[in-house]
């Protein structure tokens, strides 16, 4: 299943899209995708109801990020070796693990700049959403407790981030640096996540092409091991690295600006368009 949430920031509804591409409102059947409607038993149950009698969206809706708030975003940095190096860093024995403080963003929204923003980048990535909790799992049974991927940005202010006392939650985490979707694609419904291709364009330029089958620590092994440190929980967001092609890795480095757009995506997850904007001073 390709499931969405769709409607005004904070008043979001669940919806899919069927077989036919028809977007629909899952609404009478769901009240969110919370935590109890990401049991991979739901969603197996789910999946088995036709969705044919459901209204369709109207052609103006907003598509908003398809996780509801209070989940944690865990994002694992250095996770490809050609970025490692474009970093100037060490390619890791184990993965490198951080957070995002903010919440996740819908695949259209504006991406605000935060006040004294000078190196504003970009980074594609797959993103593994948590369906079961998942203590000390093994990697054997690590995918028991996805309920699915998506496509996600990992939105950084890399001066926020290595200038300002080395803590790499301080640029990750402005409001609107963590925008997902605009699907859950629910794992029977997908390629092998670690053959995907994945990509990300700014104003036009492609400036990151790869696949996931160049990431050092797979899906299994990355919810293995970091459930070995802290507990996943249903609608968790494992942010699992990005490819080379970030602007931090151009020589001289390149920053977004407002005005600025962002295009990604992931092959069978979607695409994301993001236009950069001056912070308002609100984030909704």
């Amino acid at each position: 299943m390709r499931l969405l949430r769709w409607g005004a920031p904070g008043a979001e509804k669940p919806g899919l899209v069927d077989d036919e591409g028809i977007e629909r409102d899952l609404s009478p059947w769901l009240q969110d995708l919370d935590a109890s409607a990401l049991e991979p038993a739901v969603l197996a149950q789910l999946s088995a109801r036709s969705p044919s009698g459901l209204p369709r969206l109207p052609p103006d809706r907003r598509i908003g990020a398809c996780v509801p708030n209070g989940g944690k975003i865990i994002c694992v940095g250095l996770n490809y070796a050609d970025h490692a190096r474009e970093a100037g860093m060490a390619i890791p024995t184990e993965p490198v693990l951080f957070m995002k403080a903010c919440r996740p963003s819908g695949p259209t929204d504006p991406i605000q700049m935060p006040p004294g923003h000078s190196k504003v980048d970009w980074e594609i990535e797959l993103a593994v959403i948590i369906g079961r909790e998942a203590i000390c799992v093994s990697e054997s049974e690590a995918l028991q407790h996805v309920a699915g991927y998506s496509t996600f940005i990992d939105m950084s202010e890399r001066s926020f981030q290595l200038e300002r006392g080395g803590q790499w939650v301080k640029g990750k985490s402005f409001p609107g640096f963590a925008p997902i979707g605009p699907w859950l694609v629910t794992p029977d419904s997908m390629e092998d996540p670690a053959a995907l291709d994945l990509w990300l364009d700014v104003n036009g330029e492609r400036v990151q092409a790869s696949n996931t089958a160049q990431m050092i620590f797979r899906v299994p092994r990355l919810i293995s091991y970091i459930s070995h440190f802290m507990p996943l929980y249903p609608g968790d967001v494992i942010a699992t690295g990005t490819p080379p092609g970030v602007g931090m890795g151009f020589d001289p480095p390149r920053w977004l600006e407002v005005g600025d757009s962002v295009t990604a995506g992931i092959s069978g997850l979607g695409v994301q368009q993001h236009r950069c904007i001056e912070w308002a001073g609100a984030i909704n």
